[in-house]
């Protein structure tokens, strides 16, 4: 069962300017070294020998889509890399490499508190918002020296393309996906992850091509505290566009009738119970039902169902509405287990807890450790697989959606949501997908329960979720092996939308119904 304890993987993934109050500005560059102090070389060489010895033991995905010859190379770089002396920066760059390599969403790798804080506290923040679109960066806020819409060709002499490539390694995704990094690489890149990747800066000198001309401009931007970025960042030239799939801003679920014959169900998160002994889980399913029977009174044709950025959640909330969408009876997962004996927990020494932002105390191991004897089957040949109880086979519903549903998706989908798109790729009946490859898996996840250890030299910490999973999912010969679900129709959020306030991905959907013959 996925338990929502373990969507902590939220706070790790969203962009860090929602990370720390804001206090007096930090001083610049002596300070810093201070808390970005220098790594010796035998002290990276012991953190990186701990980081692999715990993710051997207790990441259970660690060679689901690379072998072991493969994993030894990019160490055998990482042991290379750290024979001289490095900041703490400079070896946190080499275990995200490392901790992209592996291809799970869920893994998650952040410098220790007193520099994550230090950095937050600097005047050293890039002041507006960036948007990907089309494959450049485009200027998101409107200014009389840069105009919205603007191209974006280079920031403090380093150009567009290397700013991009510069932050993949930040982007975890399931397997070989690769659509989260290239949006993320500029929407969730300009907050603390631009102070990790090219240190604290006092103002930022930008080139740049107005909308609908070729004339390179330059101008140059003040550096400014996190807390003057966030409030610029309410007024950027799309904050009424990016609210429409926010979960931050809109209901967690919720319905509208677009019209007669369209009905248009959202699941911003699935956060809405921590499980189906959570008080709040039989409303929330009633709630789902009659929408259901809202849908068949009125013989509904079109049913748009939007997890577009929807970052996961719990079980069972996602499988409640698919089951008014299938004929067939599916399960959670075909198989889950994880790597290591369930009666202890690997490395306890360096075990953190389930997030980053919070030790566990010697309670909550006690009770982390009841919950993996109620979940998981004694340790056998190399594995405790998860108990067959808390996997339940969920049945149709009725009444059964028997009009075409059209699932929206993006490269932010995540989790629990993009295990629901799984599951409507391989059992829903009269589905078209539109959208963007989901940065979930369709076949396999590592998920379910989140491990952080910290690394005792560099202060590191870094997150990986350790049950494995193979997901109720047939072979589909458009689902390719190592990535998400993949849409009926890519379609990315066009320059021209953006400009005008329209939501690329739902045009195209009611263009599809209204030329549906």
């Amino acid at each position: 069962m996925r338990k929502l304890v373990l969507l902590v993987l939220l706070a790790a993934q969203l962009p860090a300017v929602t990370a720390v109050a804001q206090t007096k500005p930090a001083p610049a560059t002596d300070s810093l070294k201070i808390y970005n102090r220098m790594l010796q070389p035998k002290e990276m060489q012991a953190d990186l020998k701990l980081f692999r010895d715990i993710r051997e033991k207790a990441n259970s995905g660690i060679y689901r889509y690379h072998s072991k010859k493969e994993t030894d190379s990019i160490y055998k770089w990482a042991y290379a890399a750290v024979k001289k002396p490095l900041p703490i920066t400079g070896f946190f760059k080499i275990i995200l490499q490392l901790t992209d390599f592996e291809g799970s969403c869920h893994n998650y790798t952040e410098v220790g508190a007193d520099l994550f804080k230090y950095l937050n506290r600097s005047q050293g923040f890039f002041p507006y918002d960036l948007k990907y679109l089309e494959g450049k960066m485009i200027f998101n806020q409107q200014l009389p020296e840069i105009p919205a819409g603007s191209r974006i060709l280079s920031i403090n002499g380093v150009r567009d393309t290397t700013l991009m490539q510069s932050f993949y390694k930040y982007l975890t995704g399931d397997g070989y996906t690769t659509t989260q990094k290239l949006s993320g690489s500029v929407s969730r890149a300009y907050g603390v992850r631009y102070l990790l990747e090219y240190g604290i800066h006092n103002q930022f000198v930008l080139t740049f091509t107005p909308p609908n001309s070729n004339e390179v401009k330059s101008a140059t931007l003040p550096a400014v505290t996190l807390e003057t970025r966030k409030q610029n960042l309410v007024g950027r030239y799309s904050a009424k566009l990016d609210s429409i799939i926010d979960y931050n801003v809109q209901p967690k679920y919720s319905f509208r009738m677009l019209d007669d014959k369209t009905g248009l169900l959202n699941f911003r998160i699935f956060s809405m119970a921590w499980g189906s002994d959570d008080p709040a889980f039989p409303g929330y399913a009633r709630w789902v039902d009659s929408i259901f029977q809202q849908l068949d009174k009125q013989a509904v044709p079109n049913l748009v169902i939007d997890i577009r950025s929807n970052p996961g959640g719990s079980d069972p909330n996602f499988e409640q509405p698919m089951m008014y969408l299938t004929d067939h009876d599916f399960k959670e997962n075909e198989s889950a287990y994880i790597s290591f004996n369930r009666d202890a927990i690997p490395f306890s020494q360096y075990f953190w807890g389930v997030s980053a932002s919070q030790k566990y105390s010697a309670e909550e191991i006690k009770a982390g450790l009841q919950y993996l004897q109620e979940t998981y089957l004694p340790y056998k040949d190399g594995k405790s697989m998860q108990n067959p109880k808390i996997n339940p086979v969920y049945h149709p519903k009725q009444p059964a959606y028997k009009g075409h549903l059209y699932l929206l998706i993006d490269e932010n989908t995540a989790s629990a949501a993009s295990h629901l798109a799984s599951l409507v790729r391989a059992y829903a009946r009269n589905t078209t997908i539109v959208g963007v490859e989901t940065v979930g898996g369709y076949y396999y996840h590592n998920g379910h329960a989140p491990l952080v250890y910290e690394l005792p030299n560099s202060k590191i910490k870094t997150q990986f979720s350790m049950v494995a999973v193979t997901q109720d999912a047939p072979v589909k010969p458009n689902q390719p092996e190592g990535r998400g679900t993949m849409p009926d129709y890519e379609v990315w959020p066009s320059y021209a939308d953006f400009m005008n306030g329209k939501d690329t991905q739902m045009e195209y959907v009611l263009r599809l119904i209204r030329e549906k013959k």
